[in-house]
């Protein structure tokens, strides 16, 4: 038998649960490495890491090209970015070393819409701040907006901005989309389909479901923000950068936002030098919208499974 291939595992979800997958890497006689990660390692670690390992199996961690290159000087000979996001892995640099690498698309969709959803209606409804202030004793009632006939502008429309858009239309709300890249078989319903950002200003809550790219960097800045409605919500459960948060922070304080549900942030774990602690009416995540104990599963199997393959290693 061959001497046994390492594979590095960066991903927090998949390592809460790698119990459930050890027994699949021990059938292969593949040694499996699983630090402990909050939420990525640096780039200074993983420079010295990654070189250890025949694969990497990559959380949101910096796989830049100076961590692919050092890889594949080492022993690195394939990768796989677990879950949908690959706006930390530099793929580009990895095609140019000839290094095999894929993401795991197509696995959260609906997991990720069902907190854009649950984000929807905290910001409607103010359920969080509720709950926190009957915690503290307090009986507030503080009176919402209801869902039905109100504007949401939904930039993204790939596999989540569509899951999410079908559970918004269901509260009967109306929706404008914003994705250039919109299949014409999906544009067939009854959404409008706009260019970003027109008619912005009509949209009651902003919901981002898109990827992050050079192209969508500070998306939501002060311009988009000084044009959209008075009292506008904004749900991000994408990446943090498409917000550049100095202008959401002002636009909170000057009242612009009434409110924001932020799943992931510019720097993550959120600082707590934020301003953003400041705002109590604003919903806060740890970049977990995907994480159900079936979704990880499912994506786990699927970044193992394509591991394996670029290993050569077969059932």
């Amino acid at each position: 038998m061959h001497t046994p291939y390492k594979v590095l595992i960066t991903c927090p979800p998949m390592l809460r649960r790698i119990a459930d997958f050890e027994n699949l890497f021990r059938d292969k006689n593949i040694a499996i490495t699983t630090p402990e990660v909050i939420q990525t390692l640096s780039e200074v670690e993983l420079l010295s890491l990654v070189p250890q390992f025949d694969g990497w199996i990559i959380g949101d961690d910096p796989a830049t090209e100076a961590v692919l290159r050092a890889g594949v000087k080492g022993k690195l000979r394939a990768a796989v970015k677990w879950g949908v996001g690959v706006d930390n892995v530099n793929f580009a640099a990895a095609k140019a070393l000839n290094l095999p690498i894929s993401n795991t698309p197509l696995m959260f969709g609906n997991e990720v819409a069902d907190i854009a959803l649950n984000y929807v209606i905290g910001l409607a409804r103010q359920t969080f701040l509720i709950d926190r202030k009957v915690r503290q004793g307090e009986w507030i009632k503080p009176a919402g907006i209801s869902l039905k006939n109100k504007k949401v502008a939904l930039v993204g429309f790939g596999d989540i901005g569509l899951q999410t858009a079908k559970r918004l239309d269901a509260c009967g709300m109306s929706l404008q989309i914003y994705d250039p890249y919109a299949k014409e078989k999906e544009k067939a319903g009854h959404y409008e389909f706009l260019t970003f950002p027109q008619k912005i200003e009509q949209a009651d809550f902003i919901v981002l479901t898109c990827a992050l790219t050079p192209e969508t960097k500070h998306l939501i800045n002060e311009t988009i923000l000084d044009k959209a409605k008075q009292g506008v919500r904004i749900v991000n459960v994408s990446r943090g950068g498409l917000i550049d948060e100095s202008a959401l922070i002002r636009a909170l304080q000057s009242g612009k936002v009434h409110s924001a549900a932020l799943d992931v942030f510019e720097e993550e774990p959120l600082p707590l030098t934020s301003p953003l602690h400041s705002f109590e009416n604003c919903i806060f995540g740890s970049h977990n919208g995907s994480n159900t104990v079936d979704a990880v599963r499912r994506a786990s199997l699927r970044a193992i499974e394509l591991l394996f393959g670029f290993l050569g290693v077969h059932s």
